[in-house]
């Protein structure tokens, strides 16, 4: 199930990306699929060595082109272990909702970013999850749970005072936006019918793309796609004016509130 729209991202062969929080992996093995040199990077230890298995399972059908490469590391998004200007593609999806200081986490995005480079964040959406909220404190006041929800406009302004220029976004997943509502009615860990019932067709909605949900979720998501997705690129950078002209200044990183 891939959030992240990988002709907006713009990625291409032989791309470095860089997949944060990649949980176990559903992003890194696209952009693997599509020949990109993939790094996925996530805190927990399961994640990683799921991750790195199934990566290596694409590698080992034939699945990925001649030429891509892939690596999954441990990592804080706060401390990334990568040079500056290293990466040409970035992916921090469902990720940014759990860190404390976001506003940190995307200066680092900014900082490993190539001038040029792209970045596709993806959020829980407002709306849908102002109605998680609302249902369920298990849902999200838990250890690594969400600590705020995104409005769109306050994530493209924290995207903005890093230094990167928000442009194109949408959103997905509408068709599990009531599933979410039904599990925080009924209680996040009952093992309700109504609950499995609903899983079983998003499970049939993954394995078969049928016409009816897939046209279904196309016109649903502009109403309540259970994420927000934008595309921000660092800018390129500014031509020297001649050889004894200095760059231009830093742009300063403005920290702005992350509570809500």
């Amino acid at each position: 199930m891939l959030t992240v729209d990988y002709d907006l991202l713009d990625l291409r062969p032989g791309m470095t990306v860089l997949d944060l929080g990649c949980g176990e992996g559903r992003h890194a093995f696209e952009a693997y699929r599509r020949g990109a040199s993939v790094v996925a990077v996530d805190r927990g230890a399961s994640e990683v060595e799921t991750t790195k298995r199934w990566l290596g399972a694409i590698a080992g059908a034939g699945e990925a082109p001649e030429g891509s490469r892939y690596e999954v590391v441990r990592g804080d998004l706060l401390h990334l272990p990568f040079p500056d200007a290293s990466v040409d593609r970035v992916i921090a999806s469902e990720v940014l909702e759990h860190i404390p200081d976001d506003t940190a986490a995307m200066a680092e995005i900014f900082r490993v970013l190539t001038p040029g480079g792209r970045v596709a964040v993806t959020v829980p959406r407002y709306g849908p999850e102002r109605i998680c909220w609302a249902l369920s404190d298990q849902y999200h006041a838990n250890e690594g749970g969400h600590v705020r929800i995104y409005r769109a406009d306050v994530l493209r302004t924290r995207l903005a005072s890093v230094g990167l220029s928000p442009g194109e976004s949408h959103h997905a997943h509408a068709l599990h936006a009531p599933f979410w509502w039904l599990k925080c009615a009924v209680g996040v860990d009952r093992d309700a019918a109504v609950v499995r019932a609903y899983h079983r067709l998003l499970v049939w909605d993954l394995t078969t793309r049928p016409w009816l949900t897939r046209t279904a979720e196309r016109l649903l998501d502009p109403l309540f796609g259970k994420s927000f997705v934008v595309y921000a690129d660092k800018p390129a950078a500014a031509p020297r004016q001649d050889a004894g002209a200095g760059g231009p200044a830093p742009a300063e990183r403005e920290q702005t509130a992350a509570a809500q």
